[in-house]
């Protein structure tokens, strides 16, 4: 195409989820509803964490860390949502899209990572427990988290790089409530081919790698549970593990079937349904998962919440 019958394209617009009014304020109940529990619920998780003094512990560390990236990778998408419900022009900056590509995209992945380092946490403390504490030290719990935003900040630079210099030159109407990559290739007024391979190369190279760590740490940990001779041992090694293993399989699950499958892009429609899940939905059931299954998160809320009323009671 030549140049001169390109124009460039300086703000992208969303057509979200619905345009039928009834559903749209159902939609943005539930979603408003989502968001606020997700804020209030990994917030509050985090303050817990560092509150109570017993569960300053590796497997915690990590836990204080996965949260934190729930909140930023929801807020990145939720916010801008929410506030384009009902609006008929759902515009937003080539920068803002930029921006928020990049934010999205790169806790997700780091997500991926920081459920794979938990999965080697419980590996060492089920597998190796005298040599735990040695084997988890403080220098090696921070590799094992700074090492997940390293990978995120990795894909987010080459998924940038490789979109945002393609030519959009209109139409710029994006069949999404956010800026997706696949969505936004639609639009480029270039061969996309190229895009599409690193994409889903980089998609299948993380989810393969982040998920081989999770199940070479699992089948030793189900190995060394089967030796175990006493029941109340098999349930009390396999309790730490249940909660890691519900947040594992409720994300991969829904990535695999977003990011891996090649025809993903024929059903858009599908997919910005189960994205609204994704984005919304499973960074409010993490903290859920956790309060619910996690014998010390229940134990440190209800010693909080003892305080609390010992205080007030003075």
């Amino acid at each position: 195409m030549d140049n001169k019958n390109q124009t460039a394209v300086t703000e992208f617009l969303f057509m979200g989820l619905t345009d039928f009014l009834p559903l749209k304020i159902i939609l943005f109940v539930i979603f408003f509803f989502v968001y606020v529990v997700t804020l209030a619920g990994n917030l509050g998780l985090i303050i817990l964490i560092w509150m109570d003094s017993r569960l300053q512990t590796p497997m915690y560390f990590f836990l204080s860390h996965l949260p934190l990236v729930d909140v930023c990778s929801s807020s990145s998408v939720a916010p801008k949502m929410l506030c384009d419900t009902f609006l008929e022009r759902k515009a937003i900056s080539f920068l803002g899209c930029a921006v928020q590509m990049w934010l999205f995209g790169q806790f997700v992945v780091t997500e991926c990572f920081l459920l794979a380092s938990m999965a080697y946490d419980r590996y060492i403390a089920i597998c190796n427990p005298l040599l735990y504490t040695v084997l988890m030290s403080q220098k090696v719990c921070v590799k094992l988290v700074v090492g997940p935003y390293a990978m995120g900040l990795l894909s987010a630079i080459t998924h940038e790089t490789f979109t945002f210099r393609l030519p959009f030159c209109g139409p710029n109407v994006v069949n999404h409530f956010f800026c997706d990559i696949l969505p936004l290739l639609s639009l480029a007024c270039a061969d996309t081919q190229n895009n599409k391979l690193v994409l889903f190369s980089m998609a299948g190279l993380i989810g393969i790698l982040s998920a081989l760590i999770i199940l070479v740490s699992y089948i030793y940990i189900l190995k060394t549970i089967l030796n175990i001779q006493s029941t109340d041992g098999r349930k009390k090694a396999f309790s730490t593990c249940s909660s890691h293993l519900s947040a594992v399989a409720v994300l991969y699950g829904t990535l695999f079937f977003i990011y891996i499958q090649p025809n993903s892009g024929s059903s858009q429609d599908i997919n910005k349904v189960v994205s609204a899940f994704y984005t919304t939905v499973i960074p409010m059931l993490n903290p859920l998962i956790y309060s619910m299954r996690n014998t010390d998160v229940k134990d440190a809320f209800r010693r909080t919440l003892v305080q609390k009323k010992f205080l007030l009671s003075r």
